[in-house]
């Protein structure tokens, strides 16, 4: 597969190195490799909601298909959750590592998460094949949805490698600054799957098996890419031999920054089998595959609110680093004000119209009006959810790992997953309970989240003065 890495013309990129991170403006700096994140963020929404959008539509059994894709969601979850362990930890060490004039050092500890991030998926891939369909029926799969379930997956767990690489390696793209490659990494993989999934699924008859088929073979493009760009001369950080490797020294400082974002996005499938087992019991299948559309639209708000943390990334993490002390706070405030604008933005559009969103994935009737109904409950907390993000993503940014784990700790574990189950013995309408905990531990993980980063973000930044 031969693809021809352009030379670019260096706006905020820059073949020299990643000086322009302390030189640019601030405010034009975070908004210029925000938005080709935001739109990287975007567009790999589309790996799933694509899959779900055509699964939904198979003539006649639509609604099982979709609902039992839906349970397979928790699995691919934890496979990018091991992919962010290594990437979201490895690449903000990098770009400190820049920042302190440590080039060489930013190239090992890249180097050393490329081979931890091969182990892992060998790791998985195992995991996946032999125990597929054991977790399937732990997460919420029942007699009716197993079969497109366990379809999907088989195929899937075969691409893990081709994801583990994609979703970590373009991490350390987008942390030298080269925001607009990173874009152009998922962009080619979400063209293939948009080509590819009406031929598989309907074409070729496939169904399910279509749909993962597709995903697969996209994300495998992808990392094509990504691996040839970070081995070319236009990027800042390339890979070599000599600095691959398994030193703790090297990782565990990055796996130790990872495990917030590696809570965040695997405690997603903690919560979702948490959300599809107590839904499956109390509103039966329709509920559950309401919960699948549910995901789908709350992944609109948090994947685009991730983007502009990772646009943000690189100038706080560089600067920090280079103890420019100002222009950390004001890439903060950029990324604080943006998060929060969207967050609102999308809540008024949910409210408004439910309905709306819930026909994107479906045409079943019943499964659209149960949709509307539940999504104004769930995403009731959506619009705050900004500052949580641009809070977590900021003590990433600073290598604080005790305040970014302990933040996704109380919002998800604290919070979220007792009220599921204590909720509904409380209330009459125990599915309406179920999704209302949503809402809950969004406003009070946002209190909380709020309150310790005021002390830390000070902390940091009197041991800049």
């Amino acid at each position: 597969m031969g693809f021809k890495i352009k030379q670019e013309k260096p706006e905020v990129d820059s073949v020299q190195g990643s000086q322009f991170l302390e030189t640019e403006p601030v405010r034009p700096l975070v908004i210029r490799l925000a938005l080709p994140a935001v739109a990287a963020q975007v567009i790999n929404m589309l790996y799933n909601i694509v899959d779900r959008i055509y699964i939904g539509h198979i003539p006649g059994v639509g609604a099982l298909a979709l609902t039992g894709v839906g349970v397979c969601l928790p699995v691919i979850l934890v496979v990018s959750a091991f992919a962010c362990l290594v990437a979201m930890g490895g690449a903000p060490q990098a770009s400190i590592a820049m920042g302190k004039g440590q080039h060489d050092q930013a190239e090992k500890i890249m180097g050393h998460c490329l081979v931890l991030l091969i182990l892992i998926a060998v790791a998985l891939t195992a995991v996946l094949l032999i125990f597929g369909q054991g977790l399937l029926l732990n997460f919420g799969a029942s007699a009716n949805t197993i079969d497109y379930a366990i379809a999907y997956l088989n195929v899937y767990a075969i691409g893990t490698i081709f994801v583990q690489l994609t979703l970590g390696m373009n991490a350390f793209i987008t942390a030298q600054g080269f925001a607009k490659t990173g874009m152009i990494t998922v962009a080619i993989g979400a063209v293939c799957n948009i080509v590819l999934d009406p031929i598989f699924i309907f074409g070729f008859g496939m169904g399910v098996r279509g749909a993962a088929l597709a995903t697969i073979i996209s994300q495998a493009v992808s990392c094509v890419w990504v691996l040839r760009f970070l081995r070319s001369p236009q990027s800042t950080l390339r890979i070599k031999k000599k600095a691959m490797g398994l030193s703790r020294e090297v990782l565990l400082p990055c796996v130790a920054l990872g495990v917030a974002p590696f809570i965040m996005q695997s405690s997603e499938s903690v919560i979702s089998v948490c959300f599809n087992a107590s839904l499956l019991r109390y509103g039966g299948d329709i509920a559950v595959g309401a919960m699948t559309i549910l995901t789908s639209v709350m992944q609109f708000a948090m994947l685009p609110l991730q983007g502009l943390g990772q646009g943000a990334q690189p100038v706080v993490s560089y600067n920090f680093g280079a103890k420019n002390k100002d222009r950390v706070i004001a890439a903060f405030v950029v990324l604080l004000k943006t998060s929060l604008a969207y967050s609102l933005v999308l809540w008024v559009l949910v409210m408004l119209f439910p309905g709306s969103f819930a026909a994107i994935f479906t045409t079943d009737t019943a499964l659209q009006s149960f949709t509307a109904w539940a999504l104004r409950i769930y995403a009731a907390g959506m619009g705050i959810f900004g500052i949580q993000i641009a809070c977590q993503m900021t003590f990433i940014a600073l290598g604080n790992a005790k305040a970014s784990v302990l933040v996704a700790v109380m919002r998800k574990f604290v919070l979220l997953i007792p009220l599921i189950y204590f909720l509904p013995a409380l209330m009459a309408n125990q599915t309406l309970a179920v999704y209302l905990a949503e809402p809950a531990a969004d406003i009070l993980a946002v209190t909380f989240t709020a309150i310790l980063f005021v002390f830390q973000f000070k902390k940091a930044m009197r041991q800049l003065d």
